[in-house]
């Protein structure tokens, strides 16, 4: 059974739901924050990817296979996974800009896998070949389908980019291993799941760009079987990789983080392909939960660090957060699903703050070393990271050119790639923007009328936000821009106030008309839920959807930063000229050793006056060796 396919350039595109998300060819980023940050990715961060992939021996990996060389093989059990989002990055990049030389290297490593991947359809450099352990051996750890999974998701962003199995090899590949999986998995195959979910929601995507059923049906099996106690019960217990309940009697999303973002994606993508609105219903409710008491306060999930997992109801420590990047690219993927499905734009706040405080933070200003972790509050500064060495820790002191486990990255890659696709969706009625960054929009209406736009901002900076028509269709025209939680009461459109999370206005519209969003992006204090026992008694400044972070960098030399308190009536205000930088009163108390730490409460706490610098927390430790922390104590 086939279904029809559709070929929207963009890394979501449900078979239904609520709104129709734009593609890479109708968004273009134009300038500012993201414009910036998507520059870089295609000038610095694709290539070090590749460099480091290359260095590291993970694309050699497949030579050795045919070489019949694996004892050569080198890195992970999921190296090949990394190789596949390289490729994804590198397919969204090169359908956006059109980069031949790109376009080149793609078909050259995908040659590279297809020359090891087996008759059938399977391909692994890491099992199934002489020496190795025997095919599916280990669905607990083995990745196999996890990398499946990826090496699916690349070749949907080439058929999305105008490639198909007759003229790219990677699609080739691709479908000859999502055909593996069904016949290996599928009714009357092997009843079994991966240890990682990532296979589920490329399936549905495969399903949705190919128009083939089978791999939503096959997606949707992997779906059900979860929750059975299929894999083996571990120290973490089932609940580390989601076999410990079926997903749609779950409550809350649990153990490792990645991994259930990852299925919760999967579950909304089957559910709306589907039309199961109680499916949709389960996992909408268990993501909701999850931001009201899992999450940290830039978005950021996962609060252990021994097994990268949620930790329990309002257990968010800031400084041992673990706060994966990967765990931010998940989030985001699930909130825009859940956006498109429902018409809720409040998910989009979701992807603004992760996007702000996690994605961006990841890379460095430069583009050539991430953040695996991203802590709210480091103790002891880092040393700089070994330029030629991968990383063995994944643990945040400076960024690193790469890592051990390089997951992130690739994640950060083909997230910024593919970042147009996140920005704005259309209806019968007119166009919506979720993202608020300068770009064009080139569009047309369900009757075919076109619509172009133009949006300029220097958003975040300022909460200016117009949107200029550059070609309107004959009859009215709704255009509507998301108001974030933060601004909600304090927004106007055109001068007149705003009611409610969504500004939009109906009529008739021509060429060069405009109609401008302002936000009150002004420095805010930001408290926590008092069951947050971790920061009770502290503060956290905001502006607009960035966190801003007290940094060593920023105070006398030799201070470390927490001796930082928030005066008692610390009112926080723009620092003009400082990249989003906040000025506030504060203290630098001194507190001499004591035998013994604890003592009666409300212990004074002598210091010194201080005007304080934050800054974003996006941009901690681009200045060297530092000292941070997010949430601020206020003075006693």
């Amino acid at each position: 059974m086939t279904t029809t396919a559709t070929r929207r350039p963009a890394p979501v595109v449900p078979a239904h739901g609520a709104l129709r998300p734009l593609g890479l060819d109708e968004v273009e980023l134009t300038d500012g924050f993201w414009a910036e940050r998507q520059r870089r990715n295609a000038e610095v961060s694709i290539p070090h990817c590749d460099r480091w992939e290359t260095k590291v021996g993970w694309i050699d990996n497949f030579r050795h296979v045919l070489d019949g060389q694996v004892e050569r093989r080198t890195g992970r059990e999921f190296a090949d996974s990394d190789v596949y989002k390289l490729l994804e990055a590198m397919a969204w990049e090169a359908g956006r800009s059109g980069d031949a030389e790109l376009d080149a290297r793609i078909e050259q490593i995908a040659l590279l896998v297809e020359a090891a991947q087996d008759d059938d359809g399977y391909v692994s450099t890491r099992y199934g070949r002489p020496g190795q352990e025997p095919r599916y051996s280990d669905l607990a750890w083995g990745h196999e389908l996890y990398c499946f999974g990826h090496l699916i998701q690349a070749a949907v962003a080439r058929l999305r980019t105008g490639h198909d199995d007759s003229d790219d090899t990677l699609v080739r590949v691709a479908r000859r291993a999502a055909d593996h999986v069904c016949a290996e998995f599928g009714p009357g195959g092997r009843d079994g799941v991966c240890g990682h979910p990532e296979i589920e929601v490329a399936l549905v995507e495969l399903a949705r760009a190919t128009g083939e059923r089978r791999y939503l049906d096959q997606a949707r099996l992997f779906l059900d079987r979860r929750g059975r106690g299929t894999l083996p019960d571990i120290e973490f217990g089932r609940s580390y990789y989601q076999d410990d309940r079926p997903v749609r009697e779950a409550q809350v999303l649990r153990g490792h983080v990645v991994r259930a973002l990852y299925l919760a994606a999967a579950a909304v993508d089957v559910a709306v392909d589907t039309h199961d609105d109680e499916l949709l219903e389960a996992v909408r409710g268990q993501f909701a939960r999850t931001l009201a008491r899992r999450t940290y306060l830039t978005g950021g999930m996962g609060s252990h660090h021994q097994d990268e997992a949620y930790g329990d109801d309002f257990e968010l420590p800031a400084d041992r957060a673990y706060s994966e990047t990967c765990a931010g690219v998940g989030s985001v993927m699930v909130a825009w699903r859940l956006l498109l499905a429902t018409g809720d734009v409040s998910w989009g706040d979701v992807v603004e703050r992760t996007l702000y405080n996690v994605v961006a933070t990841s890379p460095s200003r430069d583009g050539d070393a991430f953040f695996y972790t991203n802590p709210l509050h480091k103790r002891e500064p880092g040393e700089p990271a070994d330029p030629d060495r991968a990383s063995p820790r994944a643990l945040s002191r400076l960024r690193a050119p790469w890592f051990e486990v390089s997951c992130c990255p690739t994640n950060v890659a083909r997230t910024l790639a593919s970042l147009a696709g996140y920005v704005a969706t259309v209806s019968a009625e007119g166009v919506q923007i979720h993202q608020h960054v300068g770009c064009r929009i080139a569009t047309t209406l369900e009757n075919g009328e076109a619509v172009r736009l133009e949006v300029l901002t220097s958003y975040p900076d300022d909460g200016s936000v117009v949107v200029r028509v550059l070609e309107a269709p004959a009859g009215d025209l709704t255009l509507s821009l998301r108001v974030p939680e933060w601004s909600v009461g304090r927004a106007t459109l055109d001068g007149r106030a705003v009611d409610g999370s969504t500004a939009s206005v109906r009529r008739k519209f021509a060429a060069g008309d405009e109609i401008c969003l302002q936000l009150d992006v002004r420095p805010r204090l930001t408290a926590a839920d008092d069951r947050v026992d971790a920061v009770r008694g502290c503060v956290a400044v905001e502006r607009g959807p960035v966190v801003l972070c007290a940094e060593s960098a920023d105070l006398p030399a030799g201070t470390h930063v927490d001796r930082v308190r928030l005066a008692a009536e610390a009112v926080p205000r723009d620092d003009s000229g400082s990249g989003g930088g906040v000025r506030v009163d504060g203290l630098l108390v001194e507190r001499a050793d004591r035998s013994w730490p604890y003592g009666p409460p409300g212990d004074p706490e002598p210091g010194d006056r201080v005007e304080l610098r934050l800054v974003p927390y996006h941009d901690w430790a681009n200045r060297g060796p530092s000292t941070m922390r997010v949430w601020l104590p206020q003075a006693r």
